[in-house]
């Protein structure tokens, strides 16, 4: 059966951050996950996860400055050394946390620097981080991204993901396979899923349009739980959506998958 995980970073944030561990446990997730957890202590998120029986199954590598827009720096060739300090950071924070998973945003497309150089830097980042972080225990992911979201994001369909992860030719390297981003770009979620699953380290879902919680738009995800669980996907799907209004009462979709597993 799926496991999903709840991402601390868009669930429940109507609280603050360090409160949403219990209420992801109050709502009956036994791991989370998060986009970025370098502004608090890692100690004191820690503690939460002892706290409330919690496993932090997915963080993100730090992506240069967020609130300016910046959406990873793994493509720009002037911020190499920035990129690998980061490598380091995020080892620190996965190893203090438990999590076994880090994921790299390539991000957008410098101005002024073509596709083949940036393309060409994020494969000697991911590299570089991939060795650092099998030594650490830790699988490195890199994640596509729809260009309509994130207009200049070097890396937006999953054949482009997994050519790069083959050229790069790291064996700590895999694909976090993010179903929103994946239906906005390409569509063909079923056999994509099936066909790239020695591939797929993580998955992450949010229903398109909107980005919102299961049920909310077009996707059938009732049908593709039960095709995921099928072809024995044996990972976590992260829950990365914007609630539509109340996180608790948004998750009406996954009590009543729950249950119906359950009656099976």
């Amino acid at each position: 059966m799926p496991r999903f995980s709840a991402n601390l970073s868009m669930l429940f944030d109507e609280l603050p951050f360090p409160e949403r561990f219990a209420a992801a446990r109050a709502a009956g997730f036994d791991a989370v996950e998060c986009q970025f957890p370098y502004a608090w202590p890692a100690q004191t998120l820690a503690r939460a996860l002892r706290e409330h029986s919690l496993e932090m199954v997915l963080h993100n590598l730090p992506a240069g400055d967020w609130d300016r827009g910046e959406r990873g720096i793994a493509c720009h060739p002037d911020r190499v050394d920035e990129f690998r300090a980061g490598v380091a950071r995020g080892i620190e924070y996965a190893q203090a946390l438990g999590c076994e998973r880090l994921n790299c945003l390539a991000g957008i497309v410098p101005e002024g620097v073509d596709r083949p150089t940036a393309r060409r830097t994020l494969i000697e980042n991911l590299r570089h981080a991939a060795s650092a972080l099998e030594q650490a225990g830790i699988q490195l992911l890199i994640e596509p991204i729809n260009h309509f979201d994130i207009p200049g994001f070097l890396v937006s369909r999953s054949a482009e993901a997994v050519q790069i992860i083959d050229d790069a030719g790291c064996a700590n390297l895999f694909l976090q396979y993010d179903i929103y981003h994946a239906q906005r770009m390409e569509g063909e979620l079923a056999n994509t899923i099936v066909r790239l699953l020695p591939r797929i380290a993580h998955m992450q879902l949010a229903d398109n349009p909107g980005r919102h919680e299961p049920g909310s738009g077009e996707i059938r995800f009732d049908f593709l739980f039960d095709f995921i669980d099928r072809a024995g996907y044996p990972g976590w799907i992260g829950c990365e959506y914007k609630p539509l209004a109340d996180t608790v009462q948004g998750l009406s979709w996954l009590h009543a998958w729950r249950a119906r597993q359950t009656a099976r």
